[in-house]
């Protein structure tokens, strides 16, 4: 059977996020399912062996997510994106790609084609994986909560909150960490900052090994260098470095300036590369003079190394949780009141440039 739908069932207070899973894979499509459905806000409405099965489905019922395997027979998933986009456009789409560079390069060419996350899948799919099922829950209920605010017409209000004054210290370096929903998010703040932003730029994404490479070639075609950082490798204006998988970036000081050092060291906040460690060595190697960005991202990494940056004299900007996919990390910041402001990801570009041209003025 190429199709499974399941009827809405209706629940008190606010209606569950509506999935679809397209997989060729019924062993595949079952494992998600039996993740998903666990989650009390969550339901599975439909399920599709093929991209073409997907497409005729969101033509008959109503769908806030798909997760969307790539590789299928009949229509595979790239070929599907454009045309559910087009059947549903408050639709959020997930593309569930293999652990090899191959599968990276295309969930990268999928988001710029309007896929709103990408999700690593394991080999074989089970309750076992520890990290990917509170993953895929998170990334569902985000977009979800993200589609249907689109689909109003308005976002929803993030709560008021303290915020810090800015750093007194002219800033040398700006550091940016972030995770769930981070790619896109990058994406656009690499696109605001524009490439001839004054200051070296150090980036965490918790991100497997064999997709950091494509992330890192992604954002270099945006107009500012990037390549993943290697020892030794120096801090220069208009240059991008990005932590590699599994390896946490850290930055040092030393007679040419501000370097960059890999380190093996244990996972923090249960992730390598973790943005806590950039955070701390960046503050020692700037003098302080940090200006961290802490996007989109589930748990709260960033929080102690952020704390830090404020102790030293830098900034701190988070993003807010209503273009947030997971209000975790820069949510952790915003509830400390350590940001001295939190905006909506398309208003952090401009600011982080106001605040570097006011010191140089």
């Amino acid at each position: 059977m190429n199709v499974m739908l399941k009827p809405a069932a209706p629940r008190p207070g606010a209606a569950p996020a509506r999935v679809m899973i397209c997989d060729d894979s019924v062993v595949a499509r079952n494992a998600i399912a039996n993740i998903l459905q666990a989650h009390p806000d969550i339901e599975v409405v439909a399920r599709a062996s093929n991209g073409q099965a997907a497409v005729d489905t969101v033509k008959q019922i109503n769908v806030d997510v798909v997760v969307l395997d790539i590789e299928m027979p009949v229509m595979d998933g790239l070929t599907a994106l454009p045309l559910l986009l087009a059947q549903s456009p408050h639709l959020r789409i997930i593309m569930a790609s293999s652990l090899t560079s191959h599968g990276a390069e295309i969930a990268f060419r999928a988001l710029r084609m309007g896929a709103s996350d990408t999700l690593a899948k394991p080999s074989s799919l089970s309750l076992a994986e520890q990290s990917f099922g509170p993953e895929l829950v998170a990334k569902v209920l985000g977009l979800t909560r993200l589609a249907r605010s689109d689909a109003a017409g308005a976002a929803a209000a993030s709560p008021p909150l303290a915020h810090r004054p800015a750093g007194t210290k002219a800033p040398r370096l700006l550091a940016v960490g972030s995770s769930t929903g981070g790619p896109n998010a990058l994406f656009a703040l690499v696109q605001q900052i524009g490439p001839r932003f004054p200051l070296p730029i150090v980036l965490t994404q918790h991100m497997p090994a064999s997709f950091t490479p494509i992330l890192a070639q992604q954002l270099d075609r945006l107009g500012m260098p990037c390549t993943e950082a290697r020892d030794g490798d120096r801090l220069v204006p208009g240059r991008m470095l990005l932590a590699p998988g599994d390896r946490h970036l850290l930055v040092r000081r030393g007679s040419a300036g501000m370097t960059a050092q890999l380190s093996n060291d244990p996972p923090e906040n249960f992730c390598r590369p973790s943005v806590d460690p950039m955070l701390r060595s960046a503050c020692e190697a700037a003098d302080g003079r940090v200006i961290a960005v802490i996007l989109t991202g589930m748990g709260q990494d960033g929080l102690a190394g952020s704390r830090e940056v404020v102790q030293s004299g830098g900034s701190v900007i988070a993003q807010d949780e209503a273009t947030s996919v997971v209000w975790g990390m820069p949510g952790a910041v915003a509830r400390a009141g350590l940001a001295h402001a939190v905006l909506p990801l398309p208003k952090i570009g401009a600011k982080l440039s106001s605040m570097v041209a006011e010191h140089r003025a």
